[in-house]
């Protein structure tokens, strides 16, 4: 199973964010516009995300009470079908997360600049573990560092929770 170091903070400005990249000569990867199809599961969280006409079936175990988000994961492509009729018929949908991601990439750490619909803006952070642990979270520290990020403003949680938490407010 994959392994990743994981931070997300709510951004106000993200062009503060891409000028700090682009100051430091770190380019745009690619623009994903993305639907991911929340299952209700017992362990972990499974999701379908939907990117143009590709589907990936993602499974995450990762422990969001410690000071770190280590999580571990695992991606399966499918290739053929309607994967999203097909997993509705099994699973039950617990929400639909639909956001643009900016995707960027410094020192094998996925940056992403979020626009999620119905929360707004985020920045996401995601070290790809190569080895061990330690590689990695100076790898990871070092982004950090660069981007002058406030880890005490992290969100502990994935947008999934974040809009079902919306959502049950808004119905109160």
């Amino acid at each position: 199973m994959a392994q990743n170091l994981e931070l997300k903070i709510k951004l106000e400005s993200p062009e503060i964010v891409e000028l700090i990249l682009k100051e430091n000569e770190v380019q745009l990867s690619e623009i994903l516009n993305q639907k991911d199809i929340y299952y209700s599961i017992v362990n972990g969280l499974l999701k379908l995300r939907v990117e143009g006409d590709k589907y990936f079936l993602i499974k995450y175990l990762r422990d969001e009470s410690g000071n770190d988000r280590w999580s571990n994961y695992e991606i399966i492509q499918l290739t053929n079908g309607d994967a999203e009729n097909f997993l509705s018929d099994i699973f039950n949908v617990e929400t639909t997360v639909i956001k643009t991601r900016k995707l960027f990439w410094l020192l094998n750490t996925r940056i992403h600049i979020d626009e999620v619909e119905n929360l707004g803006n985020f920045l996401e952070l995601e070290t790809i573990v190569e080895g061990d642990k330690k590689d990695a979270r100076n790898r990871f520290d070092k982004v950090v560092e660069l981007l002058n990020l406030d880890l005490s403003k992290q969100i502990k949680c994935s947008y999934r929770d974040l809009l079902l938490e919306k959502m049950n407010n808004d119905t109160h």
